[in-house]
């Protein structure tokens, strides 16, 4: 639903511009914050938040595969997801890695999802 722009099988459940404020930034530079989304989910920078997620701000800064605009998010044990609406992709990734290898695995499975991809 979210990487359609709020449809589900062919009925509106979210408006087109609900997602796209939930996937936009809205920290700027207005919050000074300790970790940045991306620092707790996948030991890097580069995201900011949107409402209810993490969002890419930037093609290369954050040194993981993704696209800008990208929205994502995890869960304490390693759990995560992310949809990426550039390369129309939705990732579930249910995993159970608490501690500081939930970053490692989280990045690994992004690099290997990415280099899956055959244009």
């Amino acid at each position: 639903m979210l990487l359609n722009g709020g449809q589900l099988g062919g009925s509106r459940v979210l408006s087109r511009s609900s997602v796209a404020l939930m996937a936009s930034d809205h920290l700027g530079d207005r919050i000074e914050m300790s970790l940045t989304p991306g620092e707790l989910l996948l030991g890097v920078q580069g995201y900011t938040f949107g409402l209810s997620f993490a969002v890419r701000e930037e093609q290369g800064i954050a040194g993981v595969p993704g696209s800008k605009g990208e929205f994502t998010w995890g869960g304490y044990a390693g759990t995560y997801f992310w949809i990426d609406p550039s390369e129309r992709l939705v990732v579930v990734y249910m995993s159970q890695a608490p501690g500081p290898t939930r970053a490692y695995y989280r990045k690994l499975i992004r690099q290997l999802v990415y280099a899956a991809i055959i244009d």
